[in-house]
């Protein structure tokens, strides 16, 4: 299979399907590295196919519907992540991202896509196996999420329950 053919089959995989594939996953199917696929993934975003990498793999990027709103929250422990996670997905929102202010590279940012508590309880495993990896980690535990909900009725609910909860950031 020639590297063209190999980066269409990406593209199609991705196009047909709404859960995240990992490299690994692709790599195994089309008989090649990990590496490979993440080399892949790049010509096509640069071949301007959105494509959003998230910790449970790769996604194509869609337009969001309905209302998105930053939040600043702050937590110290996997408890309070927990709870940060589940508290905007049950209350109706996905998170789409997080953001954290570095000395040296500025804003730093990382895609999640979290929507339910399947995608949270995915995230959380892999947050345990890693806990140095989380960004908030450089903060002291501050950092950003845009969240999409489907009204701003919504995302008020999210924010008041993450107030209630000791996780929204207050100074």
């Amino acid at each position: 299979m020639v590297a063209a053919q190999r980066r269409e089959m990406i593209r199609e995989t991705l196009l047909n399907t709404d859960t995240p594939i990992s490299a690994s996953i692709l790599a195994a199917q089309l008989g090649v590295s990990r590496q490979v696929v993440v080399g892949d993934v790049a010509l096509l975003r640069a071949g301007g196919f959105a494509i959003d990498a998230t910790p449970r793999g790769y996604l194509v990027h869609t337009s969001d519907t309905g209302y998105t709103g930053l939040v600043a929250c702050s937590h110290s422990t996997t408890e309070d992540l927990c709870r940060e996670l589940y508290l905007v997905v049950d209350n109706g929102g996905s998170i789409k991202d997080v953001s954290v202010e570095n000395p040296l590279y500025g804003e730093l940012h990382a895609n999640l896509h979290i929507a339910n508590r399947q995608d949270a309880d995915a995230f959380l495993k892999q947050a345990d196996s890693q806990p140095q990896s989380l960004l908030s980690s450089m903060t002291n535990g501050v950092h950003l999420h845009n969240i999409n909900c489907p009204d701003r009725e919504t995302f008020d609910t999210i924010c008041n329950a993450l107030r209630q909860a000791g996780i929204l950031y207050q100074k």
